[in-house]
Order: structure tokens, then C-alpha cells, then sequence
């Protein structure tokens, strides 16, 4: 998986799954060569690489021993990790959403990858319990339709989004879509306290835990919930409910295509050509996780922005490790938190191989892009879940 080696990194995550769903085990090589994975050699595997485009090597039992004694070595910055079982893998997302509107649908299929759709009636009813990982799509769980009002306000697709959230929420029993969100945004929190893994790009971060942080209070101004915000409800919000962000201003105006000073993209002054974000290093032994949630090719990746492109980094709670930072404005790009039993990760930005995307803008076709690093952080995450937890020590 390293950067001259492998002609096709993102096909390589769809093996890997494709290989544990056969119910073998892969190991991961951490820090090995860009994260390579050590997979059984059989003629079935060998002849799938060829058909999907994904180079491999084969090697020798003593081979493969050799690199696993060099891997264990102390003075080694590298981990082999057991892969044991394909994790079921859920989408939230609305109806008649193509998958080229997210990029966490549109690489899970071009990987071949293998997940089903839910929202907000699956949700509610407890149909998360049925899957190892949740990726919530470009949502706004604040019930302001995505802070659209002031551009798309007028816009059919705009009106039309508005109506059907608002007719949901009535036949779920909801007077507002704010309340329906946050009875969606609650139960997603359960999910990860749970055990559940969770990942969002863009504004279903910052959104997420504006929802969690209002309960009991309306921020929505009158065009989004038909009723006046509460007065003075800044003073309200309760940081404590939220899993990543803290002290952070809501943006009030309904004119502003923002949520809240979480987001840096009004504040950051980036310009293109010096857009990228730097990934951390960690202990491949001690801290396996976000070592495994950084496996790349590469640990410079160019920036992209969305709605939410990065996040201030004085408003991330301290217990929040930061992966991936701009280091041109401190800013950071890729977040990763534990809650409960659970673990939840949030990608700034909307598209890695589309820097500006905007409403109506073509799909970013895959095929043009298959080595790319910003993809494969979104891969990371997705087998995340298959790897075969130590236990703690008491």
C-alpha cells in the first residue's frame, strides 16, 4: 500500500473487506509500507486482485514471517493488527440521495464495499443496533435545512427538502423537524455509547452536537420551525452533551451559510496552492488506533473544503485527539474521540478530490483517482471496526 507500489489503494480496502467476508483473517500491517495488508494466498484472491486492479505481491511463509518478526521489533514504529470480521455498515441518509452527493457512499462503492441505507424511522426504531458502523451523511440535525435559506430559498429542490422533512417528522409524531432530528441525533449518541463506531464528514459534524447541545432549546429562527428562537439561547447550550466541540458561538442570522464558530471556513484565509493537511504520527504499539485511522501513502493530503471544511481547535474538548491539522492556521481536519464503549471520527470538508464543491456541480469519478490519500482516510475508518480489540489489562 505504499505509494510506488499499489496502482489502485482504494480497490485494495474492497479486498481486504471482501477477503474478511469470506471469513479469513487479514492481518494489517501498520506503518508497513503505507499500511499494507497481509492477506492468505489463495488462487480466489490472487484472480479478484487481477479483476479489480489491485497490485499485490506474493510472498513466502518465510517471508512473511521475517517481515512480521521486523514489524514486532521495539525500535520499529510498526504494529500487525488481526482483521477478524467485515463489519455490516450502515448509511444515514434520505431518500432518493444519489451516491455521488457523498463521498463516503461514492468510495464504499467504487471499492466495492458493500452497506445499506437508513434514516430517520430506521433510526428511531433501533435498526442501528444491527450494524458494526454508521456514517452519517451531509445532514443537519439542527433542523435549519442545512443553513440553505439565504441562497436556495426560492430554489424547487429547496422547497421541496423542506416539505418532505417536515411531512417525516409529522408521521413520526413530531410537531417540528428540529425535535425529530434531535430524538435522531440522541439516538445516534446511544449507538456510539453503546459500542458503536461513527463517522461524519462536513456539516453532520458540527450540526451533530449543536443538536446534542440545544436539547430543550430552540435555536431555529421562524422560517425553518414557523415559531421564534428562545431568547437569549446561547446562554443555553450545554457543551457537556456534546461528544467533540466546546465552547463554540451559533451563527443566529438564518442569512449566514453557517452553524457556528466551530467551522473555520469563513474565518480560515487559505489559499489553494497551500491547502494541505499534515496527518499525526502515534505509537503503532501503544496507540493502534488512530495509527490505523492514519494509514496512508502519504502523510501530506491536499485540503478540500464543504459546508464544515475544518474545525477551530480551541473549541475540540481536550479527551478529542486531533489526526490531521492545517498547519499553515493550526486548524484542524480529522478528529477522533471515544464515547462509552464507542468511538466516533469527524472528516472536515466534502469531497477530498473536489476542493469547492457546490450545489449542481458533476460527480467526482473515481477511476481518475484511485490512489488518493483523502479517500483512503474515509477506508481507514471503515475497516476500523474489523480489527480484533486487546483486552485491557486490570
Amino acid at each position: 500500500m505504499d505509494a510506488e507500489s499499489q496502482k489502485n489503494h482504494l480497490k485494495a480496502y474492497g479486498i481486504t473487506y471482501w477477503t474478511l467476508k469470506k471469513e479469513l483473517k487479514v492481518k494489517w500491517l501498520l506503518n508497513y509500507r503505507g499500511g499494507s495488508f497481509l492477506l492468505p494466498d489463495t488462487q480466489e484472491i490472487q484472480k479478484e486482485c487481477q479483476i479489480r486492479g489491485v497490485s499485490f505481491e506474493v510472498i513466502s511463509n518465510a517471508m512473511a514471517e521475517s517481515i512480521l518478526e521486523e514489524i514486532s521489533s521495539p525500535s520499529k514504529n510498526m504494529e500487525a493488527v488481526v482483521l477478524e470480521k467485515a463489519p455490516k455498515i450502515a448509511v444515514y441518509t434520505p431518500n432518493g440521495k444519489q451516491p455521488w452527493d457523498d463521498a463516503v457512499t461514492m468510495v464504499l462503492q467504487y471499492a466495492e464495499i458493500p452497506y445499506e441505507t437508513v434514516y430517520d424511522e430506521e433510526v428511531l426504531n433501533d435498526n442501528l443496533l444491527l450494524y458494526d458502523w454508521l456514517h452519517l451523511h451531509h445532514e443537519d440535525f439542527t433542523g435549519q435545512y442545512g443553513k440553505f435559506y439565504g441562497a436556495y430559498r426560492a430554489a424547487s429542490w429547496y422547497i421541496n427538502e423542506k416539505k418532505s422533512a417536515e411531512t417525516l417528522a409529522k408521521k413520526m409524531g413530531f410537531n417540528k423537524v428540529s425535535q425529530s432530528k434531535l430524538a435522531v441525533a440522541l439516538k445516534i449518541r446511544d449507538y456510539v455509547v453503546g459500542g458503536g463506531f461513527m463517522f461524519a464528514m462536513c456539516s453532520a459534524t458540527d450540526s451533530f452536537d449543536i443538536a446534542l447541545s440545544a436539547e430543550g432549546v430552540d435555536i431555529c429562527e421562524p422560517m425553518f420551525d414557523g415559531d421564534g428562537s428562545d431568547a437569549g439561547y446561547q446562554n443555553k447550550i450545554d457543551y457537556n452533551k456534546t461528544l467533540a466541540f466546546k465552547d463554540f458561538t451559533l451563527e443566529r442570522s438564518p442569512l449566514i451559510y453557517e452553524f457556528s464558530s466551530i467551522d473555520m471556513t469563513r474565518k480560515r484565509n487559505v489559499p489553494r496552492t497551500s491547502d494541505y493537511f499534515t496527518l499525526m504520527e502515534f505509537s503503532a504499539k501503544w496507540d493502534p488506533i488512530p495509527t490505523m485511522l492514519c494509514q496512508n501513502h502519504t502523510a501530506l493530503i491536499k485540503g478540500f473544503m464543504g459546508q464544515t471544511t475544518s474545525f477551530t481547535r480551541d473549541e475540540i474538548k481536550p479527551n478529542v485527539l486531533i489526526m490531521g491539522e492545517t498547519k499553515i492556521n493550526g486548524e484542524a481536519k480529522y478528529i477522533h474521540g471515544i464515547k462509552g464503549k464507542g468511538f466516533f471520527t469527524f472528516y472536515g470538508g466534502h469531497d477530498p478530490e473536489d476542493y469547492q464543491h457546490k450545489v449542481g456541480d458533476s460527480k467526482t469519478e473515481l477511476d481518475l483517482h484511485p490512489t488518493s490519500p483523502g479517500y483512503r482516510l474515509i477506508l481507514n475508518n471503515v475497516l476500523f471496526p474489523a480489527a480484533r480489540k486487546k483486552k485491557q489489562k486490570t
